[in-house]
């Protein structure tokens, strides 16, 4: 019974935060409950617990983290200063004449948005309030309109610089370390996020491809469910010059972004404050920066950010306690009486993870669950940025699925009370199915992922 307590620990976590205590004081708190009675019944090494400030210590020391608030700050100021409306209404214009040309518009902005965002809440709220009123206006079907919107506004889970990658790369990093040494390795590899954010943008690219391409089908098939939308008093050349101009600031950041971190001139921290700055400047440019949103931006940054890494001091602590219970031994073993080795390891972990993406947020399965099964898995032979990559996708696949899918509460929020819950329900359907056919499509080909 002892040997299982690991379980019963993560369990009690589990049952804790279903009932909606707060997240980083539920682990802490249960992590703690657990050593106190493995103390008392002298099952649990209370040394232990004297190498965790040295842990506190080095998460705020942490250089990698330092791109979390910035890449915040980004994502936020670039939602305050409307540049996704005015390209959104730009791309309208111009694709608006074509089958579904109003959806792909939506599709391709949200794209352009996660790559500037990262932060999945903020862009399927932003795209519910700007999108949802026009495609319903120009008689798209409402399970078609609210399942576009969903699907795209998770892409920032995926697409660099995501936000969920950064914490992704820090923990597998550590996570494969641990797995080199338990194997013996003398010369220890890392994993850094810039390898993730090279690895996902094939999967992040192809995932695009796939939902218009499923769009396109649609308005071929059921005209009616994605009609035409046809704009009068203006002419398509005005329009084409307009979404240029519109853009040309956003491929510009993304560039300014990515390229640095994946052509190895700067490291995602130092691209993460470029992006910051570049937010400012083209708040600045478009006359939306002052001194109230400065400070309503600062405010949600301080917010979002002070979330994340209290999280991991409680997910730190829980994590050292789990493994002081011989929780990683019990995992390893697990994991070998499982038929199809890696194989079969491989598809336990992703079905657990999607089941808790029902009732956990990404922050919570990166900072708890992946530092369980990665050393695991890594030891296992599974490559570090196939397995990040895949983990994301696969939380994005849980955001959408009904009935807690995150994403389905973001957007039922602020979607119009016509527009039924059941009709978001089957409109994400559809995305489900796409993105899982992703995880198989990189399950058969991880040359997509690791090819750099």
């Amino acid at each position: 019974m002892i040997e299982l307590l690991p379980l019963v620990m993560f369990a009690v976590v589990c049952l804790a935060l279903m009932l909606g205590y707060p997240v980083a004081f539920t682990l802490a708190g249960v992590a703690l409950m657990f050593a106190g009675g493995g103390i008392i019944g002298g099952i649990f090494d209370p040394s232990l617990l004297l190498t965790f400030p040295g842990r506190l210590f080095g998460i705020m020391s942490n250089y990698t983290l330092v791109a979390v608030p910035l890449f915040v700050f980004m994502g936020v100021m670039l939602e305050k200063s409307r540049l996704a409306e005015e390209l959104l209404g730009n791309m309208a214009k111009v694709c608006g004449r074509l089958p579904g040309g109003l959806g792909l518009s939506v599709i391709l902005v949200g794209a352009l948005l996660a790559a500037s965002t990262g932060i999945v809440g903020a862009t399927v709220v932003t795209m519910g309030l700007m999108s949802l009123p026009t495609m319903l206006r120009h008689g798209y079907q409402p399970a078609l309109a609210t399942g576009t919107i969903c699907a795209t506004g998770t892409l920032g889970q995926i697409i660099p610089p995501s936000i969920a990658l950064v914490l992704l790369g820090d923990v597998l990093s550590s996570a494969y370390q641990q797995a080199q040494l338990k194997l013996g390795v003398l010369n220890l590899q890392t994993v850094s996020v810039g390898d993730l954010f090279v690895g996902a943008v094939v999967p992040g690219m192809l995932l695009v491809a796939l939902y218009m391409g499923y769009l396109l089908l649609v308005a071929k098939v059921k005209p009616a469910a994605a009609p035409k939308v046809v704009e009068v008093g203006e002419s398509q050349g005005v329009s084409k010059l307009r979404l240029v101009l519109s853009l040309v600031p956003v491929l510009v950041l993304i560039t300014l972004v990515l390229g640095s971190i994946i052509s190895g001139i700067a490291t995602p921290t130092e691209a993460a404050g470029v992006g910051a700055m570049g937010a400012l400047i083209l708040a600045a440019l478009k006359r939306q920066l002052n001194l109230s949103r400065l400070r309503e931006v600062m405010r949600a940054t301080t917010r979002v950010s002070a979330m994340i890494f209290t999280i991991l001091l409680g997910a730190s602590l829980f994590s050292l306690v789990f493994r002081g219970f011989g929780g990683e031994e019990l995992v390893h073993h697990l994991f070998e009486q499982l038929p199809g080795g890696v194989f079969g390891a491989m598809v336990v972990v992703m079905l657990v993870i999607f089941l808790l993406g029902f009732i956990l947020d990404f922050i919570e399965i990166t900072f708890v669950v992946v530092p369980i099964v990665g050393p695991v898995l890594l030891a296992m032979g599974v490559d570090p940025v196939w397995l990040g990559v895949m983990i994301a996708i696969n939380l994005q696949t849980s955001f959408l699925t009904p009935p807690f899918g995150f994403a389905l509460f973001y957007l039922r929020g602020v979607a119009p009370e016509s527009v039924p819950t059941s009709a978001i329900y089957r409109g994400v359907a559809p995305y489900i199915g796409l993105q899982l056919l992703l995880l198989l499509v990189l399950a058969l080909w991880p040359q997509l992922v690791t090819w750099a």
